[in-house]
């Protein structure tokens, strides 16, 4: 053994600290105390205790390969062979130069391909760091999780933060476990109390979850957790929902900031990915390359094509995989309601009095324009909405105001429920679709205004003759945890919910399709953009039956009132048209925040313009982010998805897991963990050191599988079984997680077994087996890494022709051609190991040798991405400088703009293949004594 105070070690091998042996595995370099390592322990006193060692502060020693100590396998079918192969393979990570998929296929959901190519954007850039802009409901977080998976499998994807809306943290949260088997700690108000319970007081929370999911309101605190965010560095850091970070100088855009300075990969999300804006659109875009856009005010499509992908449904790739696993959309029913006498007088007042300016003692200028509005809305939505605002406003009016005010309380007050003519018909709808009593059916319903949705919840289940309970009320105002569980149950088949009023808190992001297709906006938002995020929460992949949405739309008998034909019916109609014909609204709306649309539609309509000339004045001017999507739906089919060559030496992972649990119960696991198998089901009592790496889950999924003071594991490969398991949790009357789990090659077991088998042989030894080979042939892993610690180069060698004329091949063939493999039989033959010992060195040697020599040509394949970034650096801090500046503004860019170029030279240095390769002979196959080779 030699120290290795300066070097890179491999992920899977084995180093020796404080004198205990460990397992590496992961290593991150240019850290400020060196080489920082991470590792398990193996032998006796450090067994499964997972340690942090920094090269500057402890002496580590790496395994030199001459020294390698050589055993015969004497385990049935060399099982323990083929067991510590696999697992090394698993355990490397692969090179940055293998772009290919190497998990496409291994998880709970349809191998879509169209899913599939984030992956294969990310991956293809210098670090994975992509917007993912993909329409309303093409599953976005199932992207997010295949890319997360991947990283895991390349050895960077160890630490994971993920930031979402309080409203989606358990729903993701759920998501990753279920379909990936990827563990997330939820940091949401329970969450926050744990860790000031479980960790000293001013201690980093993130330093000890290493993979946690958290809301953007509670993290945007930089008093609260500003100083912790900067002390950590993050594999990758998530960011749903992310237009809602475009604002600078807002702590959201603060914060995530932060993140994109501390972490490798950066994921951001969002079905509306800009406001329009191109200049808070590139601000966005810099996060994930700062030196993408060299002129914020002048960029082209082809300059963010590799930090960008967006599709809708109509997209050719999209469509033509989607099959049934998405039911076409329904019309969107416009269903009339006649106002009525009180009603009339409302409409009179708003019109005669508000929207013709005599409402105030003086000229009604700016945004005091935009009132007589607010108020129209609020009415459009509901009579106690209306009193609602009309109450808060009184509270500062005076003269000619209070008293139009007051005159609008008086009417207000005096109306009833059965006055509503949009109530009556609201639960004439719902009765037409079949919610009732003793039926399943369920709707959900929308409104702008608290008021309205709190009224309703409380006035139609009785109408319906449905028990309160049936009803769940969501909105701003609700709780994280509270909104977790209504959405929860909402989504439960076994629950006795059949109603949910929410206000737009659930238009992004949530998944309300999978009991419900049945939606109703008691009041419609004048935005399209709003309108289709609303329709998208059952309106997305996965649903089964043909969405259905209604809109009830207030008429009054008044010509020039402005009822919600006036407005409403119009953007309803609209965002069908856009939606059949282009897949999404931004197109037809000029405009690409919720917000800014609708503040745009009301000056148009105090200006005079109807909505139509609006929105097609709109459309007509010039649109600056119009070549950014241009191609959305036009696109031809792409390419097929490239897929990683992985070696590999068992069939399936169900094959490894079987034969790894053998391995380390000795044939018993029946007795040690109570393992009781059927078909591709596994059900077990979990060691204490699997436990450990299960903490993340949610307290609620481990008290389910508690048995005793065990905790019993069902997990299996059957993904029918598994997707009948989750299926079934949601038909449930009580939020609950499927009781079996399916068992993808990320799932924590897994990653257990593979340490367990990594460990099973001795201090830096390699096994000895008899094959179908003619003479002694060394399998030898070699690795080049980067600065950062990533292998840039993995090469798998099998070394034969020894003493004189050594032969380099793959390593996966020579097992092929080998027959190793379960049918092998282990002879318990006498093997000679000196001689086998004595040709080590110069097997070593050999391998050593092929690397060099190919060292050149394996750098240039990863230099290559580099040298071109290099050049768009250059070109970015060319056209950086815009002349037209003043002078002391010219100055500052200038600096801001050589502070980036260091930045990213200094990052591209980390990424240079860098030192020698790092060697580990991995197992011997020698010829049987018995055939006289």
């Amino acid at each position: 053994m030699t120290t290795r105070q300066d070097a890179t070690f491999a992920p899977g091998s084995r180093i020796v600290v404080r004198d205990e042996e460990w397992l590496v595995r992961s290593v991150k370099t240019g850290t400020a105390d060196g080489t920082m390592v991470k590792a398990v322990g193996v032998s006796e006193f450090v067994q499964d205790v997972e340690a942090t060692f920094f090269t500057a502060l402890d002496e580590i020693q790496a395994m030199r390969p001459e020294e390698t100590v050589l055993v015969r396998d004497t385990s049935s079918r060399f099982r323990q062979s083929r067991l510590f192969l696999e697992a090394v393979l698993r355990r490397t990570p692969l090179p940055r130069t293998e772009r290919g998929l190497a998990l496409a296929d291994r998880f709970l959901l349809d191998p879509l391909p169209y899913q599939q190519r984030p992956v294969e954007l990310a991956l293809s850039g210098l670090r994975p760091r992509i917007l993912l802009a993909d329409v309303v409901g093409l599953g976005k977080t199932l992207e997010i999780g295949l890319i997360l998976a991947e990283l895991i499998r390349r050895g960077r994807g160890d630490r994971i933060l993920v930031v979402s809306p309080q409203q989606v943290l358990e729903q993701f949260q759920r998501e990753l476990w279920t379909r990936f088997a990827i563990p997330l700690v939820r940091l949401d108000s329970t969450g926050i109390q744990r860790i000031q319970q479980e960790i000293p007081a001013g201690r980093n929370p993130f330093t000890y979850f290493k993979r946690a999911i958290i809301s953007v309101d509670t993290l945007k605190d930089a008093g609260q957790f500003g100083h912790h965010l900067d002390a950590t560095t993050w594999d990758v850091v998530v960011i749903d929902e992310s237009h809602n970070l475009i604002n600078k100088g807002t702590q959201r855009n603060e914060l995530a900031r932060r993140l994109a300075a501390k972490t490798d990969a950066l994921l951001l999300a969002s079905a509306t990915p800009h406001n329009g804006n191109r200049e808070s659109f590139a601000q966005l875009i810099s996060l994930l390359d700062p030196a993408a856009i060299a002129n914020e005010k002048e960029y082209e499509a082809k300059d963010i094509a590799h930090l960008y992908l967006r599709r809708t449904k109509i997209s050719p790739e999209v469509r033509d995989q989607m099959g049934d696993r998405w039911a076409d959309r329904g019309p969107s029913q416009a269903v009339h309601c006649q106002a009525g006498p009180i009603e009339e007088q409302i409409f009179d007042e708003l019109t005669d009095v508000w929207l013709a300016g005599k409402w105030s003692d003086e000229a009604v200028t700016g945004q005091q324009r935009l009132f007589p509005y607010t108020l129209l809305k609020s009415f459009l939505s509901s009579h106690r909405a209306l009193h609602e605002t009309v109450k808060t406003r009184q509270k500062k009016a005076t003269g000619v105001e209070r008293a139009a005010l007051d005159r609008l309380a008086e009417l207000t007050s005096a109306m009833t429920d059965r006055d509503s003519s949009k109530l009556q018909n609201l639960v004439k709808a719902l009765k037409e679709i079949g919610i009732g009593k003793g039926s399943a059916t369920r709707a959900v319903v929308f409104s702008e205004r608290v008021p309205t949705i709190k009224w309703l919840a409380e006035v139609v289940p009785g109408l319906l003759g449905l028990k309160p309970n049936a009803a769940r009320v969501l909105h701003g105002g609700v709780a994280d945890q509270d909104e977790q569980k209504i959405l929860q149950e909402f989504e439960l088949a076994g629950s006795d919910v059949r109603l949910l009023f929410t206000g737009d808190v659930a238009s992004e992001g949530v998944n309300l399709h999978q009991q419900c297709h049945h939606l109703i906006h008691y009041d419609i938002p004048w935005s399209l953009i709003r309108i289709e995020q609303r329709n998208g929460r059952i309106d997305r992949y996965g649903q089964k039956h043909q969405p259905q949405f209604r809109a009830l739309i207030l008429t009054s008998a008044r010509d020039d009132a402005k009822d919600d034909r006036t407005v409403s019916e119009k953007l309803l109609d609209r965002e069908a048209v856009a939606h059949r014909s282009l897949g999404s609204v931004e197109a037809a709306t000029g405009q690409f925040d919720a917000k800014a649309e609708e503040d745009r539609l009301v000056r148009d309509l105090l200006a005079g313009k109807t909505v139509d000339e609006s929105y097609d004045d709109a459309h007509a001017e010039i649109d600056v982010m119009a070549d950014l999507f241009g191609d959305v739906g036009t696109a031809p089919i792409a390419a097929d998805i490239p897929q990683a060559r992985v070696p590999k030496l068992f069939d399936s992972t169900q094959d490894f897991v079987d034969a790894a649990l053998q391995e380390i119960y000795e044939d018993r696991p029946e007795d040690h963990i109570d393992l009781r198998r059927e078909d591709e089901l596994f059900t077990f009592l979990a060691p204490d050191d699997l436990v450990h790496r299960l903490t993340d889950l949610p307290r609620s999924y481990l008290r389910a599988h508690r048995e005793g003071e065990d905790l019993r594991l069902k997990v299996t490969f059957d993904r029918p079984l598994a997707q009948r398991k989750l299926d079934q949790a949601r038909q449930s009357k009580t939020p609950m997680w499927p009781e079996i789990a399916f068992l993808s090659d990320v799932h924590p077991m897994v990653d257990w077994l593979v340490d367990k088998v990594l460990i099973r042989l001795g201090r830096q030894q390699a096994p000895v087996l008899t094959a179908d080979v003619t003479a002694p042939t060394y399998l030898i892993q070699g690795v080049y890494a980067n600065r950062l610690g990533q292998p840039t180069v993995v090469q798998w060698m099998a070394v034969t022709g020894l003493p004189m004329s050594p032969r380099i091949r793959p390593m996966d063939e020579a097992l092929r051609d080998a027959n190793v493999g379960p049918s092998m039989v282990n002879r318990a033959e006498a093997v000679a190991l000196e001689p086998l010992r004595q040709l080590l060195p110069q097997a070593v040697e050999a391998a050593r040798r092929y690397l060099e020599g190919k060292r050149d040509e394996w750098a240039e394949a990863n230099a290559e991405p580099l040298r071109k970034y290099r050049e768009q650096l250059t070109h970015f801090q060319q056209a950086s400088l815009v002349d037209e500046l003043p002078g002391a503004q010219r100055e500052k860019r200038r600096q801001r703009v050589q502070a980036t170029v260091t930045e990213q030279h200094d990052l591209l240095d980390r990424l240079e293949t860098a030192g020698d390769p790092l060697l580990r002979v991995l197992a011997v196959l020698v010829p049987s004594p018995e055939t006289g080779s």
